[in-house]
């Protein structure tokens, strides 16, 4: 992966690693990777999922004691972001503040990447 000298491809919030370090407490996984795919009304979707095994073209990230990995196929489609943690009346969930993103449906499901 590309990366600046002593700056990690993706950071994370400290209410994000407060939530992946809680999930993580209740799993047999090693990790959460994170992805993208194709899929939604602006074609492209994050993914997050459990995983028991690294791949060895994963990019791990570890800060604070969290661990996530970013899927070899989303490396460049990530660079740069920060993935933050909301918790609201309606939903908790993961946010990606993905400098790459050029555009997001209405319902904040899906992306499209400015031509990287």
């Amino acid at each position: 992966m590309i990366s600046i000298p002593n700056k990690p491809p993706i950071s994370l919030t400290p209410r994000a690693v407060s939530q992946i370090k809680s999930l993580m407490s209740n799993s047999v996984a090693i990790a959460l990777r994170v992805g993208v795919k194709k899929g939604g009304c602006a074609g492209m979707e994050y993914t997050i999922e459990y995983v028991s095994e690294l791949d060895k073209n994963d990019e791990v990230i570890e800060q604070d004691g969290a661990r996530i990995l970013i899927a070899p196929t989303a490396q460049m489609f990530l660079f740069g972001t920060e993935i933050d943690y909301e918790t609201s009346l309606l939903e908790s969930t993961f946010k990606f503040n993905n400098p790459n993103v050029s555009e997001a449906c209405g319902c904040g499901e899906s992306i499209k990447f400015k031509n990287i």
